[in-house]
């Protein structure tokens, strides 16, 4: 079979197709056919060494699929059943090796696709807005990157529990799918200082949270934009790393909150996965929450995916259809 390979940490040139056997399910696995995997900032991570991951590697931690055949020692799976798994790598592939304690079911109302594109960032998502911070009504949070893929299922999410939503973008067009997302404001991180059109925005109070998955580039100003007592939620690092800070600035600035939440974490329980996933599949499946997906890539486009997330030239979701 096709997948593509790692052999040392790079840019997207290291990913390379290669040929490999069809791996055998060992006990607790599920061999599927990956109809499509997600691409996600985490794939970036580790395929340029800020994650690090054992060499070689076969990337890509999201996918869904077909199963093929059921390892021993596994109850609840079977031949020919459709599932979608998160936190789990190898996806990047044509056939793919998935822990059945990480597996969840795909119901009939979802297509596989929209599966794929839906579980790592849907159950993050689900984690920010209900255990990170709750968001109730009335509360306003602040969403950078609010076209991306984890921007639009914020806002979407946030709204469906009375909240507002500030959105930041760089382009007419994403401006526009914000606001069909749902946001309320948006301010052009180009073109203003986010902080004090914020702050203006809130009649001078800050924001409840700050769900920032871009990092190094938006952490001075989602710290500024929080009112006293709000929570900053750390969640990726798009733009690169946060440096290391005297968290007594947290105190000065209004006895902050700073967290740098996982989706690994949130689901360590099969309850807790199940809980997340089904909630997530259930919004989709009744129209209450879009999945986007605007790019589609094959394993030999496998760079020029992690070279448009990347550059921040996309919006909604990616997948690699191997």
């Amino acid at each position: 079979m096709r997948a593509i390979r790692v052999t040392s940490h790079g840019g997207p040139e290291a990913l390379e197709v290669s040929e490999v056997e069809v791996p055998e399910p060992g006990p607790g696995q599920l061999l599927v056919d990956v109809a499509a995997s997600g691409v996600n900032f985490i794939d970036t991570y580790q395929r340029s060494g800020v994650y690090s991951v054992p060499l070689p590697f076969t990337p890509g931690s999201e996918g869904a699929g077909e199963i093929v055949a059921v390892g021993p020692d596994v109850d609840g799976f079977a031949v020919g059943e459709r599932v979608a798994w998160a936190m789990t790598p190898g996806s990047y592939a044509e056939k793919a090796l998935v822990p059945a304690r990480a597996a969840v079911k795909i119901p009939d109302g979802v297509d596989t696709r929209t599966a794929a594109a839906a579980t790592l960032q849907g159950m993050t998502a689900h984690f920010l807005v209900t255990s990170t911070h709750e968001i109730k009504t009335g509360e306003t949070a602040l969403v950078h990157a609010a076209a991306g893929g984890m921007g639009l299922l914020l806002t979407q999410l946030i709204k469906s529990k009375g909240g507002n939503v500030i959105g930041t973008v760089s382009t007419d067009e994403k401006e526009r799918l914000a606001r069909e997302a749902g946001a309320d404001e948006i301010i052009r991180y180009t073109e203003a200082d986010v902080a004090a059109e914020v702050k203006d925005l809130t009649d001078g109070r800050g924001v409840d949270v700050v769900y920032d998955g871009v990092g190094k580039s938006t952490f001075e100003a989602s710290l500024a934009s929080l009112r006293p007592r709000g929570t900053l939620a750390l969640f990726g690092g798009a733009s690169g790393q946060v440096p290391p800070f005297d968290p007594q600035r947290l105190n000065g600035a209004g006895s902050l909150f700073l967290t740098r939440p996982s989706l690994a974490h949130h689901v360590l329980t099969r309850e807790e996965l199940e809980w997340r996933a089904g909630e997530v599949f259930g919004w989709i499946s009744s129209g209450a929450l879009h999945i986007r997906v605007s790019g589609t890539y094959s394993l030999e486009d496998a760079a020029r995916a992690h070279e448009d997330l990347e550059g921040r030239r996309t919006t909604g979701k990616l997948l690699i259809l191997p």
